[in-house]
This record gives C-alpha cells, sequence and structure tokens, in this order.
C-alpha cells in the first residue's frame, strides 16, 4: 500500500491532469460528488497537517510577521488597489472585472500547501497562509465591500468565512494532533505515502468542482474560452509577479505565499453574492481549476529553473 502511494506520489502531476480530466469525462460523476466538497476539503486539510506537523508549521515570531504581512498584501493591499485603480480610470464593473476582485480578496485555497510539495518546496509558509488569511477575511473583506455593495450580505459572508475558518481549525488540529502524539517522526516512505493520499483527494476534489464546465463546452464554448483565458491569465499572472517580486527580494517562501497569491479560494464569496453575479462566475470557477491543478506542471520551469 505505501509503495503504491508513493508511486502516486512521484507522479503527481500527472494524478491532477487526471482529475481534471475525469472532471470533464464525468458530469454525473461531478454531480454526484459535488455534495461532498466541504467533507472531502476537510479531509484533505487533515492529512495536510498531519503530513507537515505542528513544530514546522508554526514556525517562530518572524514567521508569523511575515504571514501576517503577507497576508495584509493580498488580500487587502491588491483587491483595494485594484479596485481603487478601477475608479480613477472610470471602468465598469464587468463580470471580469468581478472576478478579478473576488480572487484578490479571497485567502489560500485549501490546497496550496500540497501544490507546494508537489514542487518540492516547504509547505509551511502556505499552511499559516491558509489558516491565518482565512480568519483575517472577516476584517480584510469589510473595506473590500465597501467598495463593492454588489457584493451583497457582509454578514453572509463572515459566517461562511468563520464556518470555513472552523473547518479549518478542526481539520488541521486533528492532523496535528495525530502527527504529535501517533507518528512525530515519518520516515521518507511514510511522507511519500500521505502525498500519495493527497494527489488522490485532490484528484477527487476537483472532479467535484469542475461540474459547471462541460455543459458549457456544449451549449457556450465562446463564453467558456473567455473564462479559461481569463483563469490562466489571472491566477498565472498573479503568481509570476508574486514570485518575481519575493525572489528579488531573497524571500526564503517566495514559491508557497506565490502559490498562494494566484490560487484563492474566491468562491467563499459566493454565499452573498446575488444570482445575477453568480451565474458567469460559476463557469469561471470550473475553470479557475485547470491553472489551479496545473499550476505544479507548467510553473514548474518558473519555480524550479535548475
Amino acid at each position: 500500500m505505501q509503495q503504491g502511494l508513493a508511486f502516486i506520489a512521484r507522479h503527481g502531476k500527472l494524478g491532477l491532469i487526471a482529475g481534471l480530466l475525469a472532471g470533464l469525462a464525468l458530469p454525473d460523476l461531478a454531480a454526484k460528488l459535488r455534495p461532498w466538497i466541504p467533507e472531502m476539503v476537510a479531509f484533505l486539510l487533515f492529512l495536510t497537517a498531519f503530513r507537515i506537523g505542528p513544530v514546522e508549521a508554526a514556525g517562530g515570531l518572524d514567521a508569523l510577521t511575515r504571514t501576517t504581512g503577507s497576508v495584509l498584501v493580498l488580500q487587502l493591499l491588491l483587491p483595494l488597489g485594484f479596485l481603487v485603480g478601477l475608479r480613477l480610470l472610470g471602468l465598469p464593473l464587468t463580470p471580469l472585472a468581478m472576478a478579478i476582485a473576488l480572487v484578490l480578496a479571497a485567502p489560500s485555497v485549501t490546497g496550496s500547501a500540497n501544490f507546494a510539495i508537489l514542487l518540492g518546496h516547504d509547505p509551511a509558509p502556505a499552511l499559516r497562509l491558509l489558516i491565518l488569511g482565512t480568519a483575517a477575511l472577516p476584517l480584510t473583506c469589510i473595506p473590500v465591500f465597501w467598495l463593492l455593495p454588489e457584493f451583497g450580505n457582509l454578514p453572509a459572508v463572515l459566517v461562511a468565512a468563520a464556518r470555513l475558518l472552523a473547518v479549518i481549525l478542526a481539520a488541521a488540529g486533528l492532523g496535528f494532533a495525530l502527527r504529535h502524539w501517533g507518528a512525530r517522526q515519518l520516515s521518507e516512505l511514510n511522507r511519500r505515502a500521505v502525498d500519495g493520499l493527497t494527489v488522490i483527494a485532490l484528484a477527487v476534489i476537483v472532479i467535484a468542482l469542475m461540474s459547471a464546465v462541460r455543459p458549457a463546452m456544449t451549449e457556450k464554448p465562446a463564453e467558456l474560452a473567455f473564462w479559461l483565458l481569463a483563469a490562466f491569465g489571472i491566477n498565472f499572472g498573479t503568481q509570476i509577479a508574486a514570485y518575481l517580486i519575493l525572489r528579488a527580494r531573497n524571500r526564503a517562501d517566495a514559491v508557497p505565499t506565490a502559490i498562494v497569491a494566484g490560487n484563492r479560494n474566491f468562491a467563499l464569496f459566493f454565499v452573498a453574492l446575488p444570482p445575477e453575479a453568480t451565474d458567469p462566475l460559476l463557469i469561471f470557477l470550473g475553470c479557475y481549476q485547470f491553472p489551479m491543478y496545473l499550476t505544479p506542471t507548467l510553473l514548474r520551469r518558473l519555480y524550479d529553473p535548475r
């Protein structure tokens, strides 16, 4: 079993691509899996926390200060700068502009630490950004909402953020506890086996998230192509810009932070958006999975130029 999971871990990028293809080819399965997304995400967080361990995840005071600064830049300064720029230029809040604002204002996706692992980098900074970014969301989203009344019901987003934070803390806490009390030292084989299990979890989750893409392939191909290009531009563009800036500053956490910069859980805001705003963004949500899950494959040369 462990050898099989380690083999999957060695070919993790292919596993993610297989998940994307399965999401396109198996729409009925995607529909059946969709209601189980919260449970699958919690399991993924549990595996990630167990793999990293509480000591490595906690870091020190310097790591906490650096993470806090990154969260404020990623979730507050970037969306506010984008929205203020729109107003100064007199540009309308189109669905594309709304998508960009949502991405920039959101915390990290739950799989960011796993993408760092697949790229051979330290996943702990990404996990810290996930936890602290979600905890800070009720504060960072308030000024963004003030500039975006179209976002709708602020209390609904705060409740959703609190619910997500509770899931993250519970799943991560359980993973840290099991690692601390049951397996303080993981052998390299066991670590790779956990990595293989997370690849399987990521592949299954993406199938559920692709439910809106397959119908659009036949019903709205031009709209799908537009949102697919937008998803790659927003995700990869933000990742590349963040990495180049952080690398120039010799930041040791440049790769995991850049991964988080481009891969955000903007679906969290959907609970507060009116239906007329979310309809086109549902396709964008599905398209967004492509650059997200292709990050370990297409950006490997950027993050590991050797």
